[in-house]
Order: structure tokens, then sequence, then C-alpha cells
């Protein structure tokens, strides 16, 4: 697998479900549960933060406050973190996920592929899985899944 273009073609596939939309259209809810695509977004944007946190614990930064939430909360995350952005604006959120995700980006290009696929490097997610299934299971198909969601709900507004 090649981490860097799963990266890319997943954060397309966000900016292309979203591209166009209207921010009042952003705002209703129901697309994914209760969520609004700016919920959605908001919880994208805290699952690259998290992703970030993990590419950066493989580059042996001692720091990962997202990832020490997230497994210190388990379920309750994602909502507490949508609940988090809940002051800010659909376009603060577009733009805080399209930060995290360059990060995200700029942080797997640093590690090397051998240590990208080298399995039990993530004892939470299964000893038998690497960073490169990390990446396709937990941040390219999450993404596939929420953006089937936004364009279930974009051809409502038809």
């Amino acid at each position: 697998m090649n981490l860097d273009d799963v990266l890319k073609y997943g954060h397309q596939t966000v900016v292309n479900s979203i591209n166009g939309l209207d921010e009042a259209d952003c705002l209703v809810s129901g697309v994914c549960g209760f969520w609004s695509v700016r919920d959605i977004i908001a919880h994208l944007a805290s699952h690259e933060l998290l992703l970030g946190d993990i590419l950066n614990a493989f580059l042996g930064k001692a720091s990962t406050p997202h990832l020490d939430d997230y497994l210190a909360q388990g379920y309750t995350f994602n909502d507490m973190e949508v609940d988090k952005r809940k002051g800010m604006s659909y376009t603060e959120i577009v733009r805080e996920y399209e930060n995290a995700q360059a990060q995200v980006r700029e942080l797997a290009a640093r590690i090397p592929i051998e240590k990208r696929r080298q399995a039990g490097t993530l004892p939470w997610y299964g000893a038998e899985y690497d960073l490169e299934d990390l990446v396709a299971y937990s941040n390219y198909g999450h993404k596939r899944e929420h953006c089937a969601q936004i364009a279930v709900y974009r051809d409502t507004l038809k």
C-alpha cells in the first residue's frame, strides 16, 4: 500500500463531499444520526488530530494528548470532540480539518516504509496490525463512510 496516496485520496474524498455546500446546508442535523455535515467534519477533524498524535508517536514524540483522550474516553470520544467544537464556525472547523490533514501528510512522509509496515506497533489497535492498516481502515475507510452519508444528504438537496 502507498500510505501517502491513501492519505491524499482520503482527503480528496472529504473535500469533494463538501465542495459547494452552503454553510446553512451544513448545519442541518440528521446526516449521520443527529449529526450535521458540520458535526461530521468536526468529527473527522478530531480523528485527523488523533492520527497526527499516532504518527508523532512513531516519530518519537512523547506528548500525544488526542491519542490519550481517545484511549481514555472510548466511545464517548466522538461526541465529546464534536461538542468541543460547538462554538466554532463551519469554516473554522473545515480549516482545522485541513490543517490537521496537511500535518498528517507531512508526518507520514517522515516515517520509513519498514516502520509503517511493522506489525504490533499499535498494541491498543491489535497486535497483528501495522500503521498502514490503521490508516486504511480507521482513517480512509472512516472518511469514505462519512462522505457517503454526506452524499446521500446532498441528494436530498436537489
